[in-house]
């Protein structure tokens, strides 16, 4: 959301907290109890979730005052979906039903992206602590980059997991942005993404996107309400100026010539925008009749 003091027309109408769709998904490393403070001190009202990456929650230092802090700010946090693994592959996923309900967490993530799960198995883990009360995002994708799915064994897995119980699944990229959704070299595929969301609901999905190329070709190609995970810290602000149209690469993605002032005749538009919004009507007439 744009500061009050910023008076500027045609900005993307954002949801306010809590909100379903437009999540900002942070990807918490192992940030130190202080880089955690001022994160939120600037960036709390963008953040949605907080995961504590991998199994960072288990070797980092004052990790419980941590999580108080996220849950100080209304931030739902969860442990890694490699953790879950962990405990899987130890047949000692009560004992992780244990660490969530001492702790406090309501949400987990369930994955298989580096240990294989039958995926019945996967699905009745899904439907296990859904039932239990816990808030399932379920994570589709491998994390290998030499795994390639075809787009229909996706969608398949996505609708799955959402009618198993899944509040949300995450479609992976790893932390890197090389895998799953994008090839080894960053670009998306993106066959694969325009199937994922003609056949599900846009909203319950999050696309992992830790690189700002990846996040502008989705904001560009879904909207500004796309919801985006795998967010670095230091991300969190630049990537709400994408969504907003307020950084050079969305900049006339939302804006159109009948946002500008009334008094503002056409022929004091300099030639720049005027080029600009001429190449932005003609782009999107492109895409309609595609």
């Amino acid at each position: 959301m744009i500061q009050d003091a910023f008076d500027l027309p045609g900005i993307p109408e954002r949801p306010r907290k809590p909100r379903e769709e437009g999540l900002t998904h942070l990807l918490d490393k192992g940030l130190a109890l202080r880089q955690v403070k001022d994160v939120l001190s600037v960036a709390a009202e963008y953040i949605d979730l907080a995961k504590l990456g991998w199994g960072t929650a288990a070797v980092t230092p004052g990790v419980e005052e941590k999580m108080q802090l996220y849950h100080d700010a209304g931030i739902p946090m969860y442990f890694g979906g490699t953790l879950f693994e962990a405990y899987y592959l130890r047949d000692a996923l009560p004992a992780y039903k244990r660490l969530m309900e001492r702790t406090g967490v309501e949400h987990l993530e369930i994955s298989d992206g580096t240990l294989p799960i039958n995926h019945e198995e996967k699905l009745r883990c899904i439907r296990d602590f859904d039932e239990a009360g816990f808030t399932v995002l379920s994570e589709v994708g491998s994390k290998d980059k030499e795994t390639v799915m075809p787009p229909y064994r996706w969608v398949r897995l996505i609708q799955a997991e959402l009618e198993a119980g899944s509040w949300k699944v995450i479609c992976e990229s790893r932390e890197t942005g090389t895998a799953g959704i994008f090839r080894p070299n960053g670009e998306i595929r993106a066959g694969l993404v325009d199937e994922i969301v003609d056949l599900v609901d846009r909203h319950r999905v999050i696309f992992e996107a830790p690189n700002k190329p990846q996040q502008v070709w989705l904001i560009r190609h879904l909207g500004p309400n796309v919801n985006l995970g795998n967010i670095a810290p230091e991300e969190v602000i630049p990537l709400e100026t994408l969504r907003l149209g307020l950084r050079g690469d969305t900049l006339f993605e939302f804006f159109t010539q009948s946002e500008l002032p009334d008094d503002l005749p056409p022929d004091d538009l300099p030639d720049d925008l005027t080029e600009a919004l001429a190449s932005q009507a003609g782009s999107n007439g492109e895409e309609e009749s595609s």
